[in-house]
């Protein structure tokens, strides 16, 4: 069994990276001569086929937005989060700076329109929140992790409220929405794809790889205002309303899947 298991996990290792390669073709050659809404539908089709090449079955409960302006705010678990949220509905994440400069992944988040930041500057801080709603303002979606980090999946780490002052600004609603993976088998919730604490990045994606049946289930809360909340009372409500989203619903494949 564990060597099926392993020979599972090395076809499904070397699809994923025929793919990486494949997103990268795309990028260069194709997205120059796209408009920005193809290069959006072909960054869901292609987070979508990637978990298929993982095995990996996606599951969506609620409304995925329809247009922007919108910030969606999620629980963060895994490496896998951003393809997942990709493959449900094409979103521009906020992510860390490092990330641009890594091999391949930086390439491929950078086209899918990912906006950095330097998280130990208050400059760029600034910058950011400037940058975040001008993208509200042109009605677009954005996608933030508020934790700052990757949790265990098991408990919701708290919020930063500093990543809901562009929504505030520019007036802005919020859509929260609860990750979660499970086994298909079982119904349980599923910790092969955790990527925290002092585990690596190559561990959490072989654990994914060499899963029977795993399912990434995708729960979409109502879009809420401010209504005259400030930053941290909001993020304090949308903490609550996120966290009984990734535990809400069905454990087992839901009435959506893709």
């Amino acid at each position: 069994m564990k060597l099926r298991r392993g020979a599972r996990a090395a076809l499904r290792a070397m699809r994923l990276i025929g793919h990486l390669c494949k997103g990268l073709w795309i990028v260069a050659l194709q997205f120059p001569r796209l408009s920005e809404e193809r290069q959006h539908a072909h960054v869901q089709a292609w987070s979508a086929q990637l978990l298929a090449h993982a095995g990996v079955r996606l599951q969506i409960q609620g409304q995925p937005p329809v247009q922007g302006p919108l910030l969606l705010v999620s629980n963060h678990i895994s490496w896998l989060d951003i393809p997942v949220l990709h493959a449900a509905r094409h979103c521009r994440f906020i992510s860390k700076s490092d990330v641009k400069g890594w091999p391949l992944i930086g390439a491929l988040a950078t086209a899918a329109g990912t906006l950095y930041i330097e998280r130990n500057s208050r400059r760029d801080a600034r910058r950011m929140v400037e940058s975040m709603q001008q993208a509200l303002e042109r009605r677009e979606i954005l996608a933030v992790f508020p934790e700052g980090t990757t949790g265990d999946g098991r408990r919701l780490l708290p919020f930063h409220a500093n990543l809901l002052q562009a929504a505030v600004q520019a007036d802005a609603p919020v859509l929260p929405v609860g990750l979660r993976f499970v086994d298909g088998k079982t119904g349980q919730i599923s910790h092969a794809p955790s990527y925290e604490g002092d585990e690596t990045l190559v561990g959490s994606i072989w654990r994914t790889l060499c899963a029977d049946e795993l399912v990434a289930a995708v729960h979409y809360g109502a879009p809420q205002t401010a209504a005259g909340r400030d930053r941290r009372i909001w993020s304090q409500d949308l903490h609550a309303e996120v966290d009984r989203l990734r535990q809400a619903g069905p454990r087992q494949a839901g009435p959506r899947e893709v």
